[in-house]
């Protein structure tokens, strides 16, 4: 039986189709099977009995060709049963059973569907539940990991400075006012000249020290108010006084005619017409390396907005009356007093009465220089 089985499995597997699909593949032209369901090896269903051979003629009749097939089939599955196993054609077994399942997961299986409702629907009373795959592990990432948030700053605890009211640099009125009130109480020694300088920074810096605050030099409105709760309103002569020094007695050359009156010992200037002083101003002159000249001059260039070429100062309100040397303001004399010094020229720190007098002298006007 077993020998029968050999021979007939060998006939088998040169067929091209185990369920009489067509001989389009036969090798040698030999007829196909013609009905693989008539007989089926699994269930040993197959008659043992028909035609001797497995395989028809080609010109036989469609009876004989299926006696065969039939016969064949039998001694398949006698051969089967008696070793245990399946077909060991790996085409024809491939044809014969189902499609290998996908591989297991641990997902739940979906339940079959329920039947239709009477609308034709899906009974949705019953949810289906999801599946839940089984989660593929990773690969332990590499990516740096994220970098900690930066943290916000911090508010700072130092208290604000106050707004200044009028600083180093400032100038005007108020500041003329500000240094007057200030000598009303023994902060500062000069008069007012309507620039806030470093000699200015430093009475605001004393008066804020002695009255208990912080001393910025700068003058707030706190300080401010302060000061004036302290003092009272200016006099005109208060705030703009003839000049800070006694006016010297004039050279004889300076009672006739229109006179810039210059005395290096008084350290004053003063305007006079036919001898009558018509204003004074205090002024600074010249180092001993670069001393301011004396002598008797003449006015001969104004210059209102002049910049030194040689020093690249500025000089306001220039009266030019010796060469480079002139009469004019100085920002650092108004600032600094008499701690400084010029580069020959006559400077005036009260910017408001200098302006005044460029303005009255002409060019032509006298000036004496003398001690």
């Amino acid at each position: 039986m077993a020998g029968m089985a050999r021979r007939n499995a060998g006939n088998v597997g040169g067929e091209s189709d185990a369920y009489g699909n067509g001989g389009d593949g036969a090798p040698d032209g030999g007829a196909p099977y013609s009905g693989g369901t008539h007989g089926d090896a699994r269930y040993g269903n197959a008659p043992y009995g028909g035609a001797p051979s497995a395989r028809g003629s080609r010109h036989g009749s469609p009876r004989g060709r299926r006696t065969a097939t039939a016969t064949a089939a039998g001694v398949l599955a006698i051969a089967a049963l008696a070793a245990g196993c399946g077909p060991q054609d790996p085409a024809a077994d491939a044809l014969r059973q189902p499609t290998a399942p996908a591989p297991a997961t641990t997902a739940t299986p979906t339940p079959a569907a329920p039947s239709p409702t009477e609308d034709g629907k899906a009974d949705d009373t019953t949810p289906t539940p999801t599946p839940t795959p089984t989660p593929t592990p990773t690969e332990p990432s590499t990516a740096p990991p994220p970098a900690s948030p930066t943290p916000a700053p911090r508010p700072s605890t130092a208290s604000p400075q106050p707004e200044a009211l009028m600083r180093t640099g400032s100038e005007g009125p108020q500041v003329r006012e500000l240094q007057a009130r200030l000598r009303q109480v023994g902060h500062f020694g000069r008069n007012p000249t309507g620039y806030y300088g470093t000699v200015t920074a430093e009475a605001v810096r004393s008066f804020q020290s002695e009255r208990g605050t912080e001393g910025t030099g700068a003058t707030d409105a706190a300080t401010w108010q302060k000061l004036l709760a302290m003092t009272r309103t200016p006099t005109a002569d208060e705030l703009s006084p003839p000049t800070e020094r006694p006016v010297a007695k004039p050279d004889e050359r300076c009672l006739t005619g229109r006179v810039l009156c210059i005395s290096k010992k008084s350290r004053t200037l003063a305007w006079m017409i036919d001898g009558r002083v018509v204003s004074a101003m205090d002024v600074r002159f010249g180092s001993e390396y670069t001393p301011t000249r004396e002598g008797e001059f003449k006015v001969f260039w104004k210059s209102r907005d002049h910049v030194s070429t040689l020093y690249d100062t500025p000089m306001p309100y220039a009266l030019f009356f010796s060469g480079g040397q002139a009469v004019h303001y100085s920002a650092d004399f108004a600032a600094n007093g008499y701690g400084g010094a010029s580069h020959g020229c006559v400077n005036v720190r009260d910017r408001k009465k200098v302006a005044a007098l460029f303005d009255q002298v002409k060019d032509g006007d006298k000036v004496v220089v003398y001690w």
